[in-house]
């Protein structure tokens, strides 16, 4: 259980987009501030200026909804990892700490893949390949793998770089036909790298 006592009963929380793994930005929370979290599922702080309850978003409507919280190993501090609704900063910054990188974005448009797919999105590229079955996704994979290894001989960076993305959203699409995630995969190279 975590121990508001040491902090005069705040603990410093750290915020971390689900998806990237990008650090958003640092708050700090009262047992009344944990409690509603935990129940709403939405992130509340105690705000130390305003010296009450703030709810993330309140005014922006840049909500972060809870994807999973873990303590630290002595109980004092928090780690939340959560779908920001939009940018987190109140500069219009993703993060407070000004870092914007692309890092991690695949995890993102592994996301807007799924949901591309799974509310059967009209007018969607995503959606209407995936319709036309594994042969067609998997047979797009192979056609974006032989273009990548052309751009790869012919030595254009930028036309590799393109292919090499044209491949890696395929390969997401064919995944998520497989009904498997980037994790499966991270989680079997993990498995090697400590047998081998």
């Amino acid at each position: 259980m975590i121990d508001f006592a040491k902090g005069d009963g705040l603990v410093p929380v750290i915020i971390q987009d689900v998806n990237t793994l990008q650090v958003l930005m640092l708050g700090y929370m009262n047992l009344e501030a944990y409690n509603k979290t935990i129940k709403e599922n939405w992130v509340t702080f105690f705000s130390r200026s305003k010296n009450r309850l703030w709810t993330k978003g309140e005014v922006s409507g840049n909500y972060l909804q809870v994807a999973d919280i873990r303590e630290d190993c002595d109980s004092d501090t928090l780690l939340i990892k959560a779908y920001p609704a939009g940018p987190v900063c109140h500069t219009g910054s993703t993060s407070c700490f000004g870092e914007e990188t692309a890092k991690g974005f695949v995890y993102r448009l592994q996301s807007v893949i799924e949901q591309r797919i799974n509310e059967d999105t009209s007018g969607s590229y995503t959606n209407a390949l995936f319709k036309k079955g594994v042969n067609k996704v998997a047979q797009k994979v192979g056609e974006e793998a032989v273009e990548l290894i052309i751009e790869a001989i012919a030595d254009n960076r930028e036309r590799f770089i393109y292919e090499a993305a044209d491949l890696l959203y395929h390969y997401l699409i064919l995944l998520k036909f497989k009904d498997l995630k980037l994790e499966d995969i991270e989680n079997e190279l993990k498995c090697r790298s400590v047998s081998g």
